[in-house]
């Protein structure tokens, strides 16, 4: 079975999805196997990269509230957060552009690595208040991930996997995808936003069973009917 999921690192509700598909996908009997491939969505492609306002401050300007009514919905998601096993300190987010992170994804995916550098790029931008599309902070987590440094950096000079980012997020456009974290299993089912565990687990249970073959039981010990009669 295979997993394709569009996400951006900037989005609250695709790390509380993450969480909420891995929560799901442990209780699938087949989980082993599930192959999950991580797709690129900038949900802000002209974002800054050393951005002066706050989350809230831009939220407040996004939909016209007062910087308090921001702050108000940041905790909601929190609250929401922290139901999903994460601790979000939104106060302290630099909203900055995601286009290298999402490259620093592409590179790792060639070392079987892209769902650790995902997950460790959620907790620097919405635990840490960490800047990633700080060269450093993203050489730092590449480290971490055991890539190597310089071969990284270098990548991250050059225009390397630009254009598989931009092909994502035109590719989720193609399928209909309105906004992250978008989920298409088997290129046949669509699951949209950050649904709670059993509702992916619903889903994959559904596909997997669309999926499996029909065994023939009949043998000699069955009876069954035929155009010409029944037997």
């Amino acid at each position: 079975m295979e997993i394709e999921i569009w996400s951006d690192i900037g989005c609250p509700f695709c790390y509380i999805g993450k969480r909420n598909f891995e929560a799901g996908l442990e209780q699938f009997s087949a989980k082993d196997e599930v192959d999950v491939i991580h797709k690129s969505f900038r949900l802000d492609p002209s974002a800054p990269m050393a951005p002066d306002a706050s989350m809230a401050e831009l939220l407040a300007k996004k939909y016209g509230k007062s910087l308090e009514e921001a702050k108000e919905m940041n905790r909601q998601v929190s609250g929401a957060a922290e139901a999903a096993g994460l601790e979000f300190n939104l106060d302290a987010v630099i909203p900055s552009n995601t286009m290298d992170a999402h490259r620093l994804i592409k590179m790792a995916e060639a070392e079987g690595k892209d769902g650790e550098a995902l997950e460790h790029l959620y907790h620097a931008y919405f635990t840490e208040g960490s800047n990633v599309a700080d060269t450093e902070v993203l050489l730092d987590i590449a480290e971490t991930l055991g890539m190597d440094r310089g071969t990284v950096e270098q990548k991250l000079a050059s225009n390397d996997y630009k254009e598989a980012v931009i092909s994502d997020q035109n590719e989720a456009t193609r399928l209909g995808a309105q906004g992250v974290p978008f989920f298409v299993i088997n290129r046949k089912y669509g699951v949209s936003g950050a649904q709670p565990p059993e509702a992916f687990l619903e889903a994959v249970n559904k596909a997997y069973e669309e999926e499996q073959p029909l065994v023939d039981m009949s043998g000699d010990a069955g009876a069954s009917c035929g155009r010409d009669g029944c037997e």
